[in-house]
Formats: C-alpha cells, structure tokens, sequence
C-alpha cells in the first residue's frame, strides 16, 4: 500500500514531485514507525470490520486512503462486552485471512492492523484463537503503560513473536496519572524510556493519551480548542517529547481529535484566500465542509504537532483520514533545505543558503531535522512547488470528502 494510492496516475504526477513510496508490514521498522499516518480506531464489538475491508471500503469512499486501524478492547467497548468483543475481532481477522487465502483479496491492500488490549493475558488467548489470522496483525497498542505493566507487555510480545515466528510491534500509550501528574511525571517517564530502550527493537512508535489525561483533571477539550490550549495537557505533551523525541529516539504520534460536525462558537481557523486561490468555488466548497465538520481545528491542531516533531494523528472517524495525511506532505521548499543538508553533512559543517533564498540552513543543527523531512518525503511524497493540502484534498470531489 501507500498513502494517496486512491489518486489515478495524473492526478499524482500532477500533484507529486515526488510521490509516497510503497510499503507492507514487513517494511523495516523504522519506514513504519512514521508511515502510520491517521490511524483509524473501531470497537472490537464492530461486526463489519471483514465486510468493510473486502468490500474494498477502505479503498475507496469515505474511508479511502486508510493505512492503518486499530481494533479496539479497551475503553471504546463496555466492560461486560469484552468476551464477545474478543470473540468478534477473531471472527472478523478470520475472515479476512480466508478471504486472503482464496485469493479473493490482496494481503498488500490491507491497511496497517493492531490491536488495543485491556491487559497482558489477552496477548495469549488472541493468538491461541487467531490462529493463521494472526499474520494479518501488525501488533499490540498497549493502554496506560507504565514501567510496571509495560514489562509484562513487552514480555509477552517477544515471546509471541518468537513461538509464532512474527515481527509484531508494540505501540505504548502514555495515559497515566504518574505521567500528567508533576511530582511523578520525569521519574515515570525516564523509567519507561529505559523499558523502551531495552526493548527497541519492538517499539513502534510511541502515542499520547490525551483523552485520559484530560479526564484526571474534568477535562475535556471543545471543538474550537487544540489539546495545546490545554496547558495543563501541553505541558506535559511537551515533556513527552523531550524524553522520547530526541536525536535516534522515537517516533511520536499525535493525540486523537475527537469532533466531527455541529455549530461551532468562534471563528472558523482557515483562512479563504489559499483555498479560493488554489481552486476557486471548489476550493471554496472544501473550506466550507471542512468548516462545517470542524475540521479547521483539525488543521491547525496537527500544525502544532507537526511544528513540535509529531508525525501521525489517532482518529475516530473517516472524514478525518485525508486531512491528517495531506498535511504531512512534504514541501517542496522543505525537501530541497533536507535534501541540501543531508548532501553537506559528509563534507561540510558550516552554513549554507536555501535554494529558495529565504533562510539560512545550518548543517549541524537542521541535521535531525533534515533526517525526518527525507523520512516523511518518502512516505508521504514531496508536492510541487504550486501544490498543497488544498490541491491534494481538492483532487476529488470536495462534496464526497466527508460523511
């Protein structure tokens, strides 16, 4: 698969520089750690997961341009469904895999799948009952981890994998009091990082829960606020960062955004100009049902994770798909400042002038940075110089982007 594979061959070469490369789940760990992208969840009591996806939903429609969910046994589902929930996710990978097996669908169509458990013990009794269909998982996300538990979790994946002879990845959730919490977070965090690093080779990516941490506090973010205008949340989003994003550290994916629809108080947060500009009543139409699906925020939320190092976004609906992966394309003016980085670092250290003439790119400390646009560009691809979000998201009808 690869992200915007849903475009025809012009629509891409017209918007593409360079276009998203493609990759499978057994792609090197690093490449997958950021080609997540928004990652779609659905409870583990959803009887249409096979359906949707050999229906070939996922690739067209609403939910187009999927590459990775994950099926959830955790707060999504009632504590009296968690047996038939489970019972459900193995009938539902069964499916796929026979469906797979016939060839009656391709296995490299399939987006990303993971598993949100409740506890550690739930590791064995899915890979007792999945049976084959365990090699449709890419791996376990692990809810409020700690130190504590994350041992047990991490355990049991290596020693899934080596009885099954699998490479699943684990992708820890930071949730927890003694991580919002000030007086335990830097203590809490820095014991997890060497759980991690013990253990990298199984690490994923690693993700924040800021629905949990807003919920210690009677939070709850509105429509018109990103998770960074929770102080109390940013803060320690920003110690997260600080831990795990550092030089060969890990990937870091975005917290969820959890609105679609309704009115909305304050003014819309996307201004008219570029998407009139870019492609005039269309691009106008765009604005207004991204607007009217207060997906404006969304935009400017997942500016300020891309601006802080995030790559990926935790999604709860369809619509919210295209807009998270448009906007982690890389620039143009982004891929020639990396690229020119990149090409210097083996012969010269000192500072060198944009190709577009508007900055200054110091090797040394645009280096990491560059490191991460080059990963990006190969992911989600490169836009020509006039393109954008606004083109990409536009290259299909505007009225069909959102349900």
């Amino acid at each position: 698969m690869k992200h915007f594979g849903y475009l025809d061959n012009g629509e891409r070469s017209q918007i593409f520089r360079h276009e998203p490369m493609e990759f499978t789940k057994d792609s090197g760990k690093e490449l997958l750690a950021a080609a997540l992208g928004a990652t779609l969840y659905m409870p583990g009591t959803r009887e249409q997961i096979s359906s949707d996806v050999l229906s070939g939903k996922f690739l067209k429609g609403p939910h187009e341009g999927l590459t990775s969910m994950v099926i959830c046994l955790e707060d999504s589902i009632a504590d009296a469904e968690v047996d038939s929930a489970e019972m459900n996710l193995v009938h539902q990978l069964q499916e796929i895999r026979r469906a797979v097996d016939s060839d009656l669908f391709r296995e490299k169509d399939l987006p990303l799948i993971f598993v949100r458990i409740r506890h550690d013990s739930q590791l064995d009794k899915l890979a007792g009952h999945l049976g084959e269909a365990l090699g449709l998982l890419s791996g376990f996300v692990f809810p409020k981890f700690t130190r504590t538990n994350g041992e047990r979790y991490l355990a049991k994946l290596d020693e899934m994998n080596k009885t099954y002879g699998r490479k699943l990845y684990a992708l820890p959730i930071l949730e927890t009091k003694e991580i919002i919490y000030k007086e335990t977070r830097l203590e809490t965090l820095l014991g997890i990082k060497e759980l991690l690093d013990r253990n990298y080779d199984l690490i994923l990516n690693v993700r924040i829960g800021a629905t949990d941490f807003s919920g210690l506090f009677g939070i709850r973010r509105d429509r018109d606020t990103t998770i960074y205008d929770i102080r109390v949340i940013s803060d320690c989003i920003m110690d997260i960062i600080n831990i795990f994003g550092r030089e060969d550290g890990y990937i870091i994916s975005g917290p969820v955004w959890e609105y679609f629809g309704r009115p909305r108080l304050l003014k819309p947060q996307i201004r008219q100009t570029p998407f009139h500009d870019a492609h005039g009543t269309g691009g106008a139409r765009l604005r207004e049902a991204m607007i009217k699906n207060n997906d404006d925020a969304l935009v400017h939320e997942i500016i300020l994770d891309r601006s802080n190092g995030i790559i990926g976004k935790t999604i709860i609906h369809p619509s919210h798909i295209k807009t998270v992966n448009a906007l982690h394309v890389v620039s143009l003016e982004e891929y020639m400042d990396a690229s020119a980085i990149m090409d210097s670092a083996h012969s010269y250290n000192g500072v060198i002038r944009s190709d577009f003439s508007n900055k200054m790119n110091e090797i040394k400390p645009h280096y990491q940075w560059a490191k991460k646009i080059i990963l990006k560009s190969n992911i989600f691809g490169v836009f020509h110089e006039q393109q954008s979000f606004i083109d990409l998201l536009t290259a299909r009808s505007a009225d069909n982007l959102f349900v």
